[in-house]
């Protein structure tokens, strides 16, 4: 017999289950060396003996739902927003001009050649500021939409995904859904404000925002000249058809039109939300890591992923927008065309199938894709800014 062994057996008192906690605490020990060095575990479970895997995911579920991570997310995340419709500010204003008809554009719709043209035309007149024209307008209903959006993102991911093994992608996608479908319900009301103000054509006795919120409010069914922009005849039609139970006056006149918002909302936000975090976990593989994530600041929460290199980040927002706006864009089609097609030849408006049948017969499945590169042109470059901003505010913040 081993001396070892020997000597074991000649102490007096001595039990069979010694050696196996002599083992087990060397064990922990070599774990703890092992940590303090910072080398990489041998087991992926061994840093969760001192702090098990649910208490940590809990933590950090508590955390989200303090006051001072739901104000420092939603500040970056309407920032954020800020940020993405500044960029694609530009675009946005030749669109508008476009699609107004104004005369002395167009003769540049209808190309991507005319569409430079219409911004060097823009640039001329007015200077870069003419480029950004109404934007702050933009930026008042754009600050609180995006805010609300990132924050019931984190805040609807914390209360769906509780633990890493539950991050999968449809909880992702119901994640981002929801994130959407909360941040539009809630500005809703100021894009009907913004859209009547903005069609306000009086030039003597302007009405004031108090006035057309308090007209909004107490009309009883909303009367709409003959000349009036398609958009505002839009949201008529979409209320008129309503069942005659629902009220129509009061809050219900500030959404008008919401249920088709709502219908393209749900496959846009989520699908958006979903590639961004798996392209993010993709570039964060450990083969990919050393070329395109940052080092871990001092103030970030312990168990966050190491932040994006920004062409990582921006290449990551950029194929969300890319996705997201082409998964999301026939249900677009077929929302605008319920909005502009009227009533049918009997009389009653056109359902969803109705109207995704008449695509379909018309032009084919390519119908259902018509303008999705203009598309591609203003959505990728924003959700791009969007995300890239909101990551790096994040880690300001410290969140």
């Amino acid at each position: 017999m081993p001396p070892a062994l020997i000597s074991h057996a000649s102490m007096p008192g001595s039990t069979s289950n010694e050696p196996r906690e002599v083992a087990v605490d060397a064990f922990r020990l070599g774990g703890r060396i092992q940590k303090e060095k910072g080398e990489a575990a041998v087991c992926p479970t061994d840093d969760e003996a001192a702090v098990p895997r649910s208490k940590k995911d809990s933590d950090s579920s508590q955390k989200k739902r303090s006051l001072d991570y739901v104000w420092r997310s939603g500040v970056a995340g309407g920032l954020a927003g800020c940020a993405a419709k500044t960029v694609v500010a530009p675009l946005d204003r030749v669109k508008i001009l476009f699609q107004a008809r104004n005369p002395h554009f167009l003769k540049y719709a209808g190309s991507w050649w005319g569409f430079g043209e219409a911004i060097k035309d823009i640039y001329r007149q007015d200077g870069p500021m003419g480029l950004f024209r109404g934007h702050s307008a933009t930026l008042l209903r754009i600050f609180p939409y995006a805010g609300i959006k990132f924050l019931a993102y984190e805040q609807v991911r914390a209360l769906v995904i509780t633990r890493k093994d539950q991050e999968t992608p449809l909880r992702r996608l119901i994640s981002g859904s929801l994130a959407g479908v909360t941040s539009v319900f809630f500005t809703y009301p100021l894009e009907v404000i913004r859209v009547r103000l903005a069609f306000e054509t009086k030039r003597e006795g302007r009405s004031s925002l108090r006035s057309i919120i308090r007209q909004i409010y107490s009309e009883n069914a909303m009367t709409i000249p003959e000349n009036a922009p398609s958009l505002m005849r839009n949201m008529a039609a979409a209320s008129a058809h309503a069942p005659s139970l629902i009220p129509r006056t009061g809050l219900v006149n500030f959404y008008r039109g919401f249920s088709p918002t709502l219908l393209g909302m749900l496959p846009y936000a989520g699908m958006s939300f979903l590639t961004h975090d798996t392209v993010g976990d993709i570039f964060r593989h450990p083969k990919l890591a050393k070329w395109t994530t940052l080092p871990q600041p001092d103030n970030a929460p312990a168990g966050k992923a190491a932040p994006l290199r920004s062409w990582a980040e921006l290449s990551a927002g950029g194929i969300a927008g890319l996705v997201s706006q082409t998964v999301s864009y026939p249900l677009e089609v077929i929302r605008r065309r319920m909005q502009v097609g009227g009533a049918v030849g009997d009389g009653h408006r056109m359902t969803i199938g109705e109207t995704a049948k008449l695509i379909m017969r018309e032009r084919g499945f390519r119908g259902f894709f018509v303008g999705l590169t203009i598309g591609y042109a203003k959505v990728v470059p924003m959700v791009a800014a969007s995300f890239y901003t909101y990551e790096r505010l994040k880690t300001y913040f410290g969140i």
